[in-house]
């Protein structure tokens, strides 16, 4: 069933509320990331340890900022559909992708019988590392 402009239009406000938000956090973000040099998180004389805890701090600033900029360009590209007017249609076959999956998760590229066939095709165990 696709979408009313109510359904549409509460769907948008809630992209571009989450927009917003997510930019004001990768501001907020970077300018920390910026801030606290590696002397700084480690502190002045520094051992392994410290030197450890410092880049492991940088590491997840870093993971942050990458995570939410993948988010931020997911809801980009939710505006895009919408204003091309094929959002909430699903990307692998076409149907229209349920409101409650868009509700819960606005930049829904597929519905929930083609997500689930992605998520078992691209989904692998994980690989040992060292």
């Amino acid at each position: 069933m696709a979408l009313t402009r109510d359904q549409l239009a509460d769907l948008e406000r809630i992209i571009r509320q989450r927009k917003a938000s997510l930019e004001a956090e990768i501001r907020e973000e970077v300018g920390r990331a910026r801030d606290e040099s590696f002397g700084a998180l480690a502190g002045a004389v520094t051992d392994t340890g410290d030197a450890a805890s410092a880049d492991l701090l940088s590491d997840l600033d870093n993971a942050e900022i990458t995570r939410d900029l993948g988010e931020l360009r997911a809801l980009e590209a939710a505006l895009e559909r919408i204003a091309q007017g094929a959002y909430g249609q699903c990307v692998d076959c076409g149907r229209d992708i349920g409101s409650e999956r868009l509700t819960v998760q606005p930049t829904a590229l597929r519905c929930f019988d083609c997500q689930d066939v992605h998520e078992r095709t691209y989904s692998h165990p994980p690989e040992p590392k060292l």
